[in-house]
């Protein structure tokens, strides 16, 4: 439990993505008020579950937080919002109206999976007769998942949002997935404003689809900024196409399939992008596309209803592919049934499926399928957190379990890093140059310890700064 608001000054509490990417979860207490950054899920293996369980008791008083501001939508960021009001928070959760309406759609399917699995557990707990005692449930209904949605609230980019007597707030296009923020706030304490930003999570630059991330920042007392690829570069663009028209010609000489495990939302939109234009510019032949997502088919609609978040590049390639659909071929899957049958295509198919991780969805009745198979190949596009399916086949596992079942490993695995949403070292670097002086303090975030000590060096290093810290889960610093 946290002191009294009144014996505080300011003091920040880390409770997620510190030490990793995901459960991104920050909470600034100061003397007048009380909030949280983004309130995300922990995702990656049985560790994730066992720590989202952990988070049903939150280590401070839900019902004292005052408001939420949210960086984007991805779960790892949002997933606990429902949890935060089930334990009783009533105030307002702020985010831009893209991020709102992804989250319509993934905060109701987040409470759909967990209560699948619930049953999948029971039904299992029955057959073994080890009884129902025990037994968690989700940590949300679809139900509370709905009801949460109703503390949204709406700002744009570059408003300034007054959130609380004394704090202001104003969030900026980072790039990274559609509606995606970084959050300049300023909490204004008797004879001083301490200037706070939140990086949240980074696109790369020049990239499909959105506009850059902007980087002009003035000044900060506190910097949190995440690290997931802080240690490494990506690869080109350019090269990374090369990879996917070897790896896409590869599959369909040798007739087999091509599977892509693709996250919902940013990721698939991209993927479908950078087929579209290899077609385009006559690299790839004509392509017949199955993107078997619900979430994924909702997500690339709410991108078709935000078009001024769309860079000039991205509006060029739609107006081409309208007018050639028959060389681009895109069918959005619905139904379980439909679904079903697309394990009966045994060659030619390039299927798009979500979970990005390879952990959950229908992505994983695909991969049964065809991981087994040598002339068919596996698309990983996007981080792999320890602990997951997809981490597993990226590190050469020759055998993996799905379902419970063992599953040979024959297919060719193929890993590209150019089409990554998070910035890369060199970008992650570029955009601090846009603070016109050294903060105050720097927080690596959102990153795996590795990556997040290679990237404080660089700093030191690039930019001199100092004052760099690799916060933990749990721990509390004071401004």
């Amino acid at each position: 439990m946290l002191k009294k608001r009144e014996e505080l000054i300011m003091r920040i509490g880390f409770f997620g993505a510190a030490g990793e990417v995901t459960g991104s979860c920050t909470l600034v207490e100061t003397e007048t008020a009380r909030f949280l950054v983004d309130c995300g899920m922990f995702q990656g293996g049985p560790e994730a579950r066992s720590k989202n369980l952990h988070a049903l008791k939150f280590d401070f008083d839900v019902r004292a937080i005052d408001f939420v501001l949210l960086t984007h939508a991805h779960i790892d960021h949002s997933g606990l919002l429902p949890r935060l009001a089930v334990m009783g928070f009533r105030g307002p959760i702020y985010a831009t109206p893209a991020t709102i309406d992804l989250l319509h759609v993934l905060l109701p399917d987040s409470a759909f999976i967990q209560e699948k699995e619930s049953e999948w557990q029971l039904r299992h707990r029955r057959r073994s007769g080890k009884g129902e005692r025990g037994l968690p449930a989700p940590l949300y209904t679809v139900e509370q998942a709905k009801s949460s949605l109703k503390l949204l609230r709406p700002i744009g980019y570059r408003e300034t949002l007054h959130a609380a007597e004394t704090v202001s707030v104003k969030f900026h296009d980072a790039g990274h997935i559609l509606g995606s923020a970084w959050l300049e706030v300023a909490v204004s304490e008797p004879g001083k404003t301490h200037a706070l930003v939140f990086s949240g999570d980074l696109g790369m630059y020049d990239r499909p689809l959105l506009h850059n991330p902007e980087k002009v920042i003035p000044e900060a007392d506190l910097l949190l900024v995440e690290s997931t690829y802080g240690n490494r570069l990506h690869r080109p663009l350019a090269e990374t196409e090369d990879e996917i028209v070897a790896t896409f010609k590869r599959t369909r000489g040798e007739r087999g399939n091509l599977i892509i495990p693709s996250f919902a939302v940013g990721r698939t939109q991209e993927i479908i992008y950078v087929l579209c234009d290899l077609v385009r510019r006559q690299r790839i032949e004509p392509i017949k596309i199955y993107v078997d997502s619900p979430m994924a088919r909702a997500a690339t609609q709410i991108t078709f209803e935000h078009p001024q978040l769309l860079d000039a590049e991205t509006h060029e390639l739609i107006d081409w592919w309208r007018a050639n659909q028959e060389k681009v071929n895109i069918e959005f899957v619905a139904d379980v049934e439909h679904s079903k049958a697309l394990n009966e295509i045994r060659s030619d198919a390039v299927i798009i499926s979500a979970s990005g991780m390879c952990e959950a969805g229908r992505i994983k009745y695909h991969l049964r399928q065809n991981l087994p198979r040598r002339e068919c190949s596996i698309l990983i596009t996007g981080f792999q957190a320890a602990g997951t399916l997809g981490r597993r086949l990226v590190d050469g596992a020759h055998l993996v379990h799905i379902f419970g079942q063992p599953v040979p490993v024959r297919a060719h695995i193929h890993t590209v890093g150019g089409l990554s949403a998070h910035a890369d070292q060199a970008a992650l670097l570029d955009w601090l140059r846009g603070f016109h002086r050294a903060p105050g303090r720097t927080f690596l975030i959102h990153g795996e310890i590795e990556a997040s000590t290679v990237f404080a060096k660089a700093i030191e290093d690039d930019l001199g700064w100092k004052n760099i810290t690799l916060p933990h889960r749990g721990e509390f610093i004071t401004l």
